[in-house]
């Protein structure tokens, strides 16, 4: 009997964190375990809470993609790093990733290099183009980009 009750606690708590906020399962998985609930009834609760529409892998990616990259400022190899690290299948990964505009990203890229090209100290072109490409790059955007713009600096 107190195992179907901490059972009917893990799941009510569950659902209360996921009706606040996105969670992906591997969060929800995190969670349970933090909480002392075995493995077995974690699968369960996942289920239900994946039939109830509490988690939603899908929805989750896209909801984190936006708001990294709005409000953190991260490229799309940053955000997809994090996004593996949470076990989100590739499929949904990429197709959250779609989801960023072009012409958003390029002009955000752009913008954030200008600006931190406003306050780096460098001794001379070559250092500075080297910096610059460090932070892009420790931000998450793509090497190839930051070439195309690096190279169009005077």
């Amino acid at each position: 009997m107190a195992e179907k009750a901490l059972f009917r606690i893990a799941l009510d708590k569950a659902m209360d964190q996921c009706s606040r906020r996105e969670f992906c399962c591997d969060d929800i998985r995190n969670k349970l375990s933090q909480w002392g609930v075995e493995n077995n009834d974690a699968d369960k609760i996942i289920k239900t809470l994946i039939k109830e529409n509490f988690i939603n892998e899908s929805r989750f990616a896209t909801a984190f993609v936006r708001d990294k990259f709005k409000y953190n400022k991260w490229g799309k190899v940053k955000i997809a790093a994090h996004l593996r690290v949470k076990r989100i299948p590739s499929d949904i990964l990429s197709s959250a990733l779609d989801s960023i505009d072009n012409e958003q990203y390029n002009k955000l890229l752009r913008e954030l290099i200008e600006n931190h090209r406003k306050v780096v100290k460098a001794k001379n072109q070559y250092d500075l183009k080297a910096k610059l490409l460090r932070y892009g790059l420790s931000k998450g955007f793509e090497s190839s980009l930051l070439y195309d713009i690096l190279n169009g600096l005077e």
